[in-house]
C-alpha cells in the first residue's frame, strides 16, 4: 500500500478512512445503530430499576451486538469487534445463575480483555503517566483481592484473581496508551466487575445492584470502543497501519 502525498494531513483520516466502502460515522446507519444501542441500554436499565426481569433478559443480549455493528461502520479493526463480541458472550452466559455458566462467562470476558490489551498496545502509544499510574492500579488490584478473598467460594478464588489481574492490566493499558476516554472505560469496567465480585463474596449490596453493574458496564464498553476508534483515527496510527500492510 502506498500513501498519497497529503494523505496524512490533519483531518484527512477518519475511522474507516483506510477501508474503502466502509460507512462513515456521519451517515444514517451509524446514527441509527448508536441510537438503537442507547435505547436498548435504557430499556435494560429501566427494566432493572423497575424489577422487571423479562425486559432485562430481552434487552441485555442486544447491547453488545448493536455496539459492535456501530463500531464496524466506523472502520473498527477485527480485534476491537472481537473484544466487544466476547463481552456479548459473557453477557449471555451470565444470564444464567449456574456455576459453570459464571466461569464460562468470566472466560469469555477474559478473552475480550486480551483482545483489548493487544489492540491498545498495537494502536496506542506509551504516555509519560504510564509509570505513575501502574502502582495505583496495582494497589487497587491487591487491596480488592485481599478484601474479597475470605468471602469468595474456594473454587472461585484463583479464577477471580487471574481474571482481576487481566482486567486491571487492560484498564491500565487503556488509560496509559489511549487516553482519558478509554481510561474512563477501563475504570468503569473495574467498578462493574468489582460490584459483581462483592455479590459473589456475599458483601452488603446497594439497592438494585444489577442496575449499577449494567450501567457501569454499558458505559465502560462504549467508552473503550469510542476511545479506540478515536485513537485509530489519528494520522500516526493510520500511518502505522499503512506501513504494516505495505508489501
Amino acid at each position: 500500500m502506498t500513501l498519497r502525498p497529503g494523505a496524512l494531513r490533519p483531518g484527512a483520516l477518519r475511522p474507516g478512512a483506510l477501508r474503502p466502502g466502509v460507512l462513515q460515522p456521519g451517515t444514517l446507519l451509524p446514527r441509527a445503530l448508536l441510537t438503537a444501542f442507547v435505547l436498548a441500554t435504557a430499556v435494560d436499565l429501566g427494566s432493572l430499576a423497575a424489577g422487571w426481569p423479562p425486559g432485562h433478559t430481552v434487552a441485555k443480549p442486544l447491547l453488545m451486538p448493536l455496539l459492535t455493528a456501530w463500531a464496524a461502520t466506523g472502520g473498527a479493526p477485527p480485534l476491537l469487534l472481537a473484544a466487544v463480541l466476547f463481552g456479548w458472550g459473557g453477557d449471555v452466559l451470565l444470564l444464567s445463575d449456574a456455576g459453570p455458566a459464571f466461569l464460562a462467562g468470566m472466560a469469555s470476558f477474559a478473552a475480550g480483555h486480551i483482545c483489548y490489551l493487544v489492540l491498545f498496545t498495537r494502536y496506542g502509544r506509551p504516555r509519560a503517566r504510564a509509570g505513575l499510574l501502574a502502582p495505583a492500579y496495582a494497589a487497587v488490584l491487591v487491596a480488592t483481592l485481599v478484601l474479597l478473598w475470605p468471602g469468595l467460594p474456594p473454587d472461585l478464588r484463583v479464577p477471580v484473581a487471574a481474571y482481576s489481574t487481566l482486567l486491571t492490566a487492560m484498564a491500565h493499558t487503556a488509560a496509559t496508551r489511549l487516553g482519558p476516554l478509554a481510561g474512563a472505560g477501563g475504570v468503569l469496567f473495574l467498578l462493574s466487575d468489582t460490584l459483581i465480585a462483592t455479590g459473589v463474596a456475599d458483601w452488603p449490596q446497594p439497592p438494585r445492584p444489577d442496575l449499577w453493574i449494567m450501567l457501569t458496564y454499558a458505559a465502560a464498553q462504549f467508552l473503550l470502543v469510542r476511545g479506540a476508534l478515536r485513537e485509530r483515527a489519528t494520522p500516526r496510527t493510520a500511518y502505522r497501519e499503512a506501513r504494516s500492510t505495505t508489501p
